[in-house]
């Protein structure tokens, strides 16, 4: 088996505003030469936001994939892009950053003699489309010299002109900047007043404007959001210069900006309020500030094996690491071993339809669906419709992450939608779709889980780990932990982390709280590839608990 490759050559030029907005002043007096826009309208206050016509999207794209057939490609798919990124970053009393970018352009890939070449351009006049089609055409064909193997697509109908949009209630990007960065100021004087000696914040927003179009007949326009809202605060102790820090439990999410408006109604009560949807900043603020004081006057951690109750808020992190990667298909058929590693979970495994990845309570499914979710589309960056499927399944092994070009080699009559690529102008490949810890089917909550433990400890939000190259041993410690004895929670203790590999790890979870503390985190900038490219992924759980787990003591030593 032969690892398939990508060779990619861009022809873009430097970006500039006009670029961005060319296409958008749709009946304000652009002209055209060909059937297409050739000049920018003015720029006109509030415009920024306005998409691009569909219409004049699926002109362009026709432009490109009859080029490229023209040239000889036997399948040709167009991604024409336009990408908003927002980020506010604060310190203290004052504003550190704001930053907005702006990036439209159409990437093509094709096809031709097996064999697949990428090419990309942000101008976007006819000529120009057609070139970088027939660039791309050019060196698939340069490719196939190399291959000793066709590239085998899966099935793939057309649907036509279709669309999907993440269902946000507030366009975070037609919020006022005023008004977020109030917004963490205010966080910053609540830390600041509650005893906090440093805090900082950051507010990123994204928007990708993505047309898709492909040669099999789909026409597909989405339009998708994405924010994540963070900080960090820092309590020092003058008395013996020691510190102690806490970030945010906030979840990135694919959702706008009610996310930051939080409903009374989600909260579950715990050891402190935790909002199931939607965020609190300032709550979440003066609690982690109180929450300080508590972790500098804090014991450190008993080396041992405990029993842990792992809140989402931690858990995710574990499973995006220790399930996510070490099941994307590519990763496994060593296609990413020059850079993100290889994977334990090789295809023997899969094929002997019997390895116990976990005890038989642990079933993991991916997919693209879940509102709120990073991962959330309506089709994925090569036009396949998003679902879901079994990963684990009562602890087994039974499937991974796939593309089109992969499924074959699977055994699967169609991709399973996990292509995306970070922008227009880089070449899309496999990357991780939500992958998600189904709850448990009885009744359960953490306090039910707290008072079976005799000897636990409950770790809230992600800190540092490690993990090796195939995903199998590794180490994770988080923001909060609490020691639990003989069934109630005792105090909080510092310096957790625990250690596992991953098999053993799964095959000790003993229990799963029920649907209704089901939560999602994620990661916003989860970095692969070769050029690097960096994408969003949501890891949904509820609490869980693991038997006997070996923790080591990491606290930090004075003089």
């Amino acid at each position: 088996m032969i690892a398939y490759c990508y060779i990619t050559q861009s022809i873009t030029t430097a970006l500039k505003r006009k670029d961005f907005l060319y296409l958008t002043g749709i009946g304000v007096g652009a002209t055209f030469l060909q059937g297409m826009p050739t000049m920018a309208s003015p720029v006109v206050p509030g415009t920024v936001l306005q998409p691009v016509d569909v219409a004049i999207k699926k002109r362009m794209a026709d432009v490109a994939l009859n080029a490229a057939k023209s040239k000889g490609a036997t399948y040709a798919d167009v991604r024409l892009g336009r990408y908003l990124n927002q980020s506010i970053s604060t310190r203290e009393t004052r504003v550190q950053n704001i930053a907005s970018a702006e990036s439209y352009g159409m990437g093509v890939r094709v096809l031709a003699n097996g064999c697949w070449g990428f090419a990309a351009t942000d101008r976007l006049d006819n000529d120009s489309i057609a070139r970088a089609a027939q660039l791309a055409v050019q060196i698939a064909k340069e490719n196939a010299r190399l291959q000793s193997e066709p590239v085998q697509l899966a099935p793939q109908k057309g649907y036509g002109e279709v669309s999907w949009k993440t269902p946000i209630e507030k366009n975070a990007f037609e919020v006022p900047i005023k008004d977020k960065v109030d917004l963490l100021l205010a966080a910053n004087n609540v830390a600041l007043k509650a005893g906090a000696t440093f805090i900082s914040n950051n507010l990123f927003m994204i928007n990708e404007q993505k047309y898709f179009a492909s040669t099999e007949g789909s026409y597909i326009d989405q339009d998708i959001h994405r924010m994540w809202p963070s900080f960090t605060l820092t309590k020092t102790d003058p008395k013996n210069g020691g510190y102690e820090t806490r970030n945010s439990l906030s979840a990135p999410v694919g959702m706008g900006y009610e996310y930051l408006i939080p409903d009374e109604k989600e909260k579950i009560q715990g050891i402190f309020p935790i909002y199931k949807k939607r965020y609190d900043m300032l709550e979440d603020v003066r609690i982690g500030t109180a929450q300080l004081e508590e972790k500098l006057k804090a014991k450190p951690v008993e080396p041992g094996k405990y029993d842990l109750i792992l809140d989402p808020t931690n858990l995710f992190l574990t499973i995006h690491e220790s399930v996510g990667h070490p099941t994307e298909l590519d990763r496994v058929l060593g296609y990413e071993a020059n850079y993100a590693g290889t994977s334990f979970l090789t295809l023997d495994k899969w094929e002997s339809k019997k390895f116990q990845f976990g005890s038989p309570i642990v079933n993991f499914k991916g997919e693209k669906t879940r509102p709120g979710s990073l991962g959330a589309v309506g089709y994925d960056d090569e036009g396949v419709k998003a679902g879901e499927w079994d990963i684990i399944k009562d602890g087994v092994l039974v499937n991974y992450q796939a593309t089109r070009d992969q499924a074959h080699i699977l055994g699967l009559k169609e991709s399973q939608g996990c292509c995306y690529a970070q922008t227009w102008s880089d070449v899309q490949f496999q990357r991780m779709p939500n992958v998600s810890l189904q709850p448990g089917k009885a009744p359960l909550k953490p306090a039910d889980m707290i008072k079976n433990t005799e000897k636990g400890l409950y770790m809230f939000g992600r800190n540092s780990y490690s993990i090796d190259q195939q995903r199998y041993n590794f180490q994770f410690s988080s923001q909060l932990c609490y020691e639990i004895k003989e069934g109630k929670v005792v105090g909080m203790v510092k310096g957790a982390a625990y250690q596992a590999n991953t098999q053993e790890f799964w095959n000790s979870c003993a229990a799963i709280c029920d649907e209704s503390d089901f939560r999602m985190g994620g990661s916003f900038f989860d970095g692969k590839g070769q050029p690097s490219q960096v994408s969003a992924v949501s890891h949904g759980c509820s609490t869980a608990k693991f038997d006997k787990v070996n923790v080591i003591n990491t606290s930090r030593r004075l003089g």
